[in-house]
């Protein structure tokens, strides 16, 4: 059974950067394709990052250009780097496996994160 633990959120000035991780265990590398959601208060759930099984990417629009996405399969680990953050940024973030990716998330998601906050001020 896969379990995800999210780490790295914080608060920051727009601008910022900051690089969240998201710890996999009980999976083995390639199994699934992994992504980066984000929950803004009264908004739904949206995916922005992407990594595909052969280690491709797929960003959400807002994000293309200022998040990437990455894994370190010794350390199993899976980061989203996020510069040039904006105060829309603000979400909690949650990392996720799944089947494959469309856009920015991943299709139907086996495992979830507990999620991290970001938090980006103007």
């Amino acid at each position: 059974q896969v379990q995800l633990a999210e780490s790295g959120g914080g608060s920051l000035q727009a601008g910022g950067s900051l690089r969240l991780s998201c710890a996999v265990s009980g999976y083995t590398a390639g199994s699934y394709s992994m992504a980066w959601f984000r929950q803004a208060p009264g908004k739904g759930r949206e995916g922005v990052a992407c990594l595909w099984r052969d280690g491709s990417t797929s960003y959400e629009i807002s994000v293309k250009g200022r998040f990437t996405i990455s894994s370190d399969n010794a350390k199993n680990t899976l980061y989203l780097k996020m510069n040039s953050l904006k105060p829309e940024d603000t979400a909690m973030y949650y990392c996720a496996t799944g089947e494959y990716c469309s856009g920015g998330s991943v299709m139907s998601p086996n495992a979830w994160g507990q999620g991290t906050q970001v938090t980006v001020s103007s």
